[in-house]
């Protein structure tokens, strides 16, 4: 790229002169790419010419269908859930049913080719329909205790400070007491 702008510096803009309009410029800028660039041979393609390479090369149109079209305008993006289990996407907010993701990040879907179409949650595989918020009824829904998710439950250690610090201090260890000491 840096040969190329100075190329383009040294033989093109250098020699602009008084130009009255970008419609000038790209007017020469043109003319220099069709008329010196594409023509002149290049030490990258072995003294071939860009557009004799280009000229050359076979082209074979892509075998598009349906799918692959939906899948290239398909948009993932990741969002962290509220803990009202909500979610924004382009200025929308949606609802998620599954309680246990408040507070994590999701990966969110929606389709470019149809975009009439709602939007979606990806989770385990599986696409999830997501619904449009309504704020009055969200407001007064009684929602219930979150759960934790099963794979990520995690194990209660108890701990007591105080205790550790007097083990520390009489040089007993936790094997040392079968119950709590006091």
């Amino acid at each position: 790229m840096e040969r190329f702008w100075r190329t383009l510096r040294e033989n093109c803009l250098d020699y602009l002169g008084a130009v009255s309009s970008l419609h000038d410029v790209n007017v020469r800028l043109l003319a220099f790419l069709d008329q010196h660039y594409h023509q002149a041979p290049h030490a990258s393609l072995m003294g071939c010419s860009p557009a004799s390479v280009f000229a050359k090369a076979t082209r074979t149109a892509d075998s598009l269908d349906e799918k692959k079209i939906k899948d290239a305008l398909t948009v993932n993006v990741r969002r962290r859930v509220r803990r009202d289990t909500t979610v924004s996407l382009n200025g929308e907010e949606f609802e998620i049913e599954l309680g246990f993701l408040a507070g994590r990040v999701v990966t969110l879907g929606y389709s470019l080719a149809e975009p009439l179409s709602a939007p979606w949650l990806e989770h385990q595989g599986k696409r999830l329909a997501l619904r449009p918020v309504d704020a009055k009824k969200n407001a007064h829904l009684s929602r219930p205790p979150r759960k934790q998710h099963p794979e990520s439950a995690a194990r209660h250690v108890p701990f007591d400070p105080p205790k550790a610090l007097l083990n520390r201090a009489s040089g007993t260890t936790h094997k040392d007491f079968d119950e709590e000491p006091f």
